[in-house]
C-alpha cells in the first residue's frame, strides 16, 4: 500500500508543478538543479513507457514534451551535453532535472550528487509516449 500512496503523492507533485513557468520554445533556457538518477531506476518503465537505460543520454524534466532535446550546461565546469526527455520528475521541489548517469559522466558529476545547470531547449519533442523493449538489469 506504501508504494500506491508514495506513486500518488509523486504524481499529485508532478501535476502540481506544470503550472509553474518552464521553457516551451527552442532556444529558451533554464536554470537550477540537475541531480542524477538512481542505478536501482534501470530498467523500469519511464512516464513516456519507454524503459530506462542509465547508459542513454536522457532526463526527466517536470513539463517539457517527451522526446524534447535539451542541452544541458554545468555552471560549474562548463561541460554540456544534449540529453532527450522521457520521464516526469523530479519532485523535489528545488530540482529542474533528474539525468541519466551516462548524463552525468560527461557534465563531470559524481554519480550521487546534484549541479547547477543551464538547461536550454534544441528541439522540442512531439509528447508521445513510446513502447520500447526492457533492458537486461
Amino acid at each position: 500500500m506504501s508504494r500506491v500512496r508514495t506513486a500518488l503523492l509523486g504524481s499529485l507533485l508532478v501535476l502540481a508543478s506544470v503550472a509553474t513557468a518552464s521553457p516551451q520554445t527552442v532556444g529558451e533556457m533554464e536554470t537550477g538543479l540537475a541531480a542524477v538518477y538512481s542505478n536501482r531506476l534501470h530498467g523500469r518503465t519511464t512516464a513516456s513507457s519507454e524503459v530506462y537505460d542509465r547508459a542513454k543520454l536522457t532526463a526527466a524534466h517536470k513539463t517539457l514534451p517527451f522526446g524534447t532535446e535539451v542541452k544541458v550546461t554545468s555552471t560549474r565546469n562548463g561541460r554540456s551535453v544534449v540529453l532527450r526527455i522521457n520521464d516526469r520528475g523530479p519532485v523535489q521541489p528545488n530540482r529542474i532535472l533528474d539525468i541519466s548517469p551516462a548524463a552525468a559522466g560527461q557534465l563531470g558529476m559524481h554519480p550521487r550528487s546534484m549541479r547547477q545547470v543551464t538547461l536550454e531547449i534544441v528541439k522540442v519533442g512531439d509528447g508521445k509516449t513510446y513502447r520500447r523493449r526492457r533492458v537486461a538489469r
